[in-house]
Order: structure tokens, then C-alpha cells, then sequence
């Protein structure tokens, strides 16, 4: 029981939330139409472009990243539009999808369980369909744990005249994006991943090029009009009201990625991602994704033979209060996967890693102990 109460979050998201931003949101509430909010609104505004690398337009929705991708694709594009859509997971899909219900025209670019999608099969999807509007890739595929390659498929996406629209939902703040520097068109991310806060808040930028889409854009939309949104914003306040305690959070977690520097928390999630690897192959496991396209966020694990992924996690949970995420589509029940981004440290991969030769040995596979904490420390101490 004592486990459970303390519990171990280590799912691709909502993750961990720092204690100083949950106080934060027990803050009173503030009239969202008056100067305390729109003074938090600007700030915020400010320094969340920082994260973003941008001097683009940065809109805040009071939504999940679905809310957020879904207003990438309400407006830019009109019905029958020609997009193409990286899918390397469960997430790509859902975005192939959403373009879908807008009446898009959708070319899928899928890659193999495990694999990226490589911008070479953008570039031959996009020389042999001319008038191609946009390119949807998922930065980050949390179903498979893999990460694309943003900027190389950017610079294919941009070579074609097409806009450039990436869900970073779990991987903005986490691993390197540059949102100026590589092109990309319009960034959509949410506050429950790397920003280290509840759900219920996104963020979108939108570049100039993604305004003049939006302005010519015939589909429907009104709770996510970003046109709107901005309009409100040089007022100092959302068209609708806002998630008043989640930005709050925000505040908290924006100075904590300030103090830590971009460049140290990507570094961090890099070394983490090593540790978690090398302690995880210590225990005679295989990865789902390989070393060079490896999220840095989430890392999927095949579960070995004669051993239910589900029934691993269920025991992790049960005795050890860590909870970890299942396989998504295909993989369900094939893999487990373990979220490691933004409020994470390298002793939480070592629990997690601990927990993991416990619950092996338990359940009859041959597993010494001691093997993938140790792998782990030797990242830990290299």
C-alpha cells in the first residue's frame, strides 16, 4: 500500500507535475478579463517562445494536444486539400485522421513498428504528387518510441512549397527543435509532457507563411479560430475562458527550465534515455526502436518470451506503485513502454530499472539482479 500511495508515474504523459507548480494552482482565481491575468498571459507568451526558438506568433488553447493538433488542421487547410502525413505510429494515424475529417485529400508516408520515417520517402511521395498543401509529421512517436527526423523532413516538406506542421506534443522541451532555424510552418504542443504541468493546456506558434494559409482556409472551425485567439491575445486575453490554474503551473515550470537552460534539460533527457537503454538491454531485453532514431522521451520495450507485457506492468503497479504504459494498436500486449520526460531525474531510471528485475524474477524469467541497475550507473558515472 505504501507503494501505491507514493506511486512512480512513468507513462509517455500526463507526467509528473513538480510540487511547486502544484501549489501554484492553488492560487485564487483572478477575473481572466482583467490586468492580473493579462499581465500572466503576456509573460508567458514571452517565454514560451524561448522554449518554441521562435519570433513567430505563439497561441495558447485551453485544450488537450488533440485540441491542439486538430487546430493545425482546421486552419490551414480547405476541403479536399492534398497533405501529406508521416506515420510511424499510433500518433501519426491520429493525425492522418483528423486531416481526413476535414475532407483533406491524405497521403500516408508509413514506416515500420519501431522505425522513423525517413525524409527521402517524403521527397519521393511529394516529386511524384505535385500541389502537395502540407507535411504532418509527429516529431515524437510515443506509440513506438521513436523520433522523427524533423529537420530533414522540414527541409524536404520546404523544398516542395508545401507548409510545414508538426505535432511536438512530447517532445517539445525535451529534446532539441528549432522552430525558426529549421522552417517549420506551425508547432503544436500541450502542458501535460516536457512543460511539466496538468493537462488541459496547449500551445500553438504559426508562422507568417501559416497565417496567409489561414486567412484563404474554407474549413470550418470557431472554438479553435486561431485568427481569432490572436486577435484576443494583443488584447491581453483568450477568446474563451481560460485554464486560469494550469498557467498558473506554468509560470512554475517555465522558471524551472529557465534555471536548468534548454540546452542542459536536453542533455539531461539524452542521458537518461542512454541509462534506461543500457539497463534495460542489461536484462537480456529488446528495444523496439533502434539506437539512432530513439526517443528521447519514451523508450518501448518488447517484452521477452513466454512474459504478458500487460501482466508485467499490472505487477510493476501493484507491488511496486510504478506505472508504466502498454502497446498502442498492433503492439498492444506485445511491448511496454516508459515514459522519461520533463520531471525526471537519472535515480527515477534506476528505480524504474530496479522495479523491472523484481517483477522478471518474479514472474520465472532469468534475470540476475543487480544487472540493469548497474548498466545503468555506468552511464550514471561515465
Amino acid at each position: 500500500m505504501m507503494f501505491q500511495e507514493k506511486g512512480q508515474l512513468r507513462i509517455p504523459g500526463p507526467t509528473p507535475v513538480p510540487g511547486r507548480a502544484l501549489r501554484a494552482m492553488a492560487k485564487p482565481m483572478v477575473n481572466h478579463r482583467g490586468p492580473e491575468f493579462r499581465d500572466l498571459l503576456k509573460g508567458l507568451t514571452d517565454r514560451v517562445k524561448r522554449v518554441f526558438k521562435t519570433q513567430n506568433d505563439v497561441i495558447f488553447l485551453t485544450a488537450s494536444g488533440t485540441g491542439a493538433m486538430e487546430a493545425c488542421v482546421s486552419n490551414i487547410l480547405s476541403p479536399q486539400d492534398k497533405v501529406v502525413v508521416t506515420v510511424a505510429g499510433y500518433f501519426g494515424e491520429r493525425f492522418a485522421k483528423i486531416c481526413e475529417g476535414y475532407g483533406a485529400q491524405v497521403i500516408r508516408v508509413k514506416s515500420e513498428p519501431g522505425r522513423p520515417v525517413e525524409p527521402s520517402s517524403i521527397e519521393e511521395r511529394l516529386a511524384s504528387s505535385p500541389g502537395v498543401k502540407a507535411v504532418f509529421v509527429t516529431h515524437n512517436e510515443t506509440s513506438t518510441g521513436v523520433q522523427n527526423d524533423l529537420e530533414g523532413i522540414s527541409r524536404v516538406a520546404r523544398g516542395h512549397g508545401a507548409l510545414v506542421v508538426v505535432d511536438a506534443v512530447s517532445s517539445l522541451g525535451a529534446v532539441r527543435l528549432e522552430t525558426d532555424e529549421w522552417g517549420l510552418d506551425v508547432v503544436a504542443t500541450a502542458s501535460q509532457k516536457a512543460l511539466m504541468v496538468p493537462p488541459g493546456l496547449s500551445v500553438v506558434s504559426v508562422s507568417q507563411r501559416a497565417w496567409e494559409a489561414i486567412r484563404s482556409s474554407r474549413a470550418p472551425r470557431f472554438y479553435f479560430d486561431l485568427e481569432k485567439a490572436k486577435a484576443s491575445l494583443e488584447k491581453g486575453e483568450t477568446p474563451f475562458t481560460p485554464a486560469i490554474s494550469i498557467f498558473y503551473a506554468l509560470d512554475e515550470t517555465l522558471g524551472m527550465i529557465e534555471q536548468e537552460g534548454l540546452e542542459n534539460i536536453f542533455l539531461r533527457h539524452e542521458r537518461v534515455t542512454r541509462m534506461l537503454r543500457r539497463g534495460v538491454r542489461a536484462l537480456g531485453l529488446e528495444l523496439l526502436a533502434e539506437d539512432h532514431c530513439a526517443s528521447k522521451t519514451v523508450t518501448a520495450v518488447r517484452a521477452p518470451a513466454g512474459i504478458d507485457a500487460d501482466a508485467l506492468r499490472r505487477l510493476a503497479n501493484r507491488q511496486y506503485g510504478v506505472v508504466m504504459a502498454g502497446g498502442q494498436g498492433e503492439l498492444s500486449g506485445k511491448i511496454f513502454r516508459i515514459g522519461h520526460m520533463g520531471y525526471v531525474d537519472f535515480m527515477d531510471v534506476i528505480g524504474v530499472v530496479a522495479v523491472l528485475e523484481l517483477c522478471l524474477s518474479q514472474m520465472g524469467y532469468p534475470v540476475k539482479l543487480g544487472a540493469g541497475v548497474a548498466a545503468c550507473e555506468e552511464v550514471l558515472l561515465s
